[in-house]
């Protein structure tokens, strides 16, 4: 398959049905099926795997490393590395759902991120990404994508259903901590839990406050997954209220500061109605 008729696969229009755009708002995630073809994974992913183990910096065993480190090899930007990977990470198709289940006009990259889970890798512990965000909107979420079939033994990820618009664990970020406080107040909430498997080409995609959590990979083989955080293109900075806000500020959204709208090198426009 040439280049040209691969990014096709990854740029053309998703027929996104308004039930889909529903559940993402009541419930704060949603799973879609067939978003990338077979060919389309079978042509980026490669060079995406290529990439995360010739970038990845981890160095310890998983049996010695913290909750966070144990849970997976992370690997952030990698479209600055690889003009192969520039193309994925802009999907036109991906990043038009995001702006349609966030009712936006429009969505910028805030990064890419490599999220790959090794053989007998640890649970993700619960948590909400926009903990990490210095960002002055709640117009925010990040697509999942495995790069293979994801059964339950492999780690895939999970929902609390509508944790987004509960009042809980804002505080914490990923940790021992994080797992076993905010389980707790999820179950007091009494909020469903979602743990399904994933098919080949299915994605998911959750809103930056949505508790999620990934079991433990007892498989053999790395689950292999690339993600892609979009915000509203015409949202602004915050002030950080934590250390990781700060650096997150410092790392992906200079040299705007706190106040002014995103737009900056590294936070390009992905979708424009």
């Amino acid at each position: 398959m040439t280049t040209m008729a691969a990014s096709t696969l990854i740029d053309e229009p998703y027929d996104l049905d308004g039930s889909a755009i529903d559940r993402f708002r009541r419930d704060g995630f949603v799973k879609l099926r067939e978003v990338l073809s077979p060919e389309a994974i079978n042509h980026y992913g490669p060079e995406i795997t290529r990439k995360v183990f010739e970038l990845n910096t981890e160095t310890l065993p998983v049996a010695e490393r913290d909750a966070f480190r144990a849970a997976f090899l992370q690997v952030m930007n990698l479209w600055r590395s690889s003009e192969f990977v520039r193309e994925f990470v802009f999907s036109r198709r991906l990043a038009r759902i995001a702006a349609e289940l966030m009712g936006v006009r429009s969505v910028r990259l805030y990064h890419d991120q490599a999220l790959y889970k090794e053989a007998g890798g640890g649970g993700t512990p619960w948590h909400a990404d926009h903990y990490y965000w210095p960002l002055a909107t709640l117009n925010t979420c990040t697509v999942w994508v495995p790069l293979q079939r994801t059964p339950l033994e492999m780690g895939p990820l999970s929902f609390s259903v509508g944790s987004h618009q509960a009042d809980l664990g804002r505080e914490l970020p990923i940790s021992e901590r994080s797992e076993a406080q905010i389980s707790a107040e999820l179950e007091g909430r009494d909020l469903p839990y979602i743990e399904d498997p994933y098919d080949l080409g299915e994605v998911s995609y959750h809103h930056g406050w949505t508790f999620h959590r990934a079991p433990q990979n007892t498989t053999d083989e790395a689950r292999r997954v690339m993600t892609i955080i979009y915000v509203d293109a015409d949202a602004t900075i915050s002030e950080p209220k934590n250390d990781e806000q700060r650096n997150d500020l410092e790392r992906w959204l200079a040299p705007a500061r706190p106040g002014e709208a995103i737009g900056g090198p590294l936070n390009p426009v992905l979708y424009a109605a």
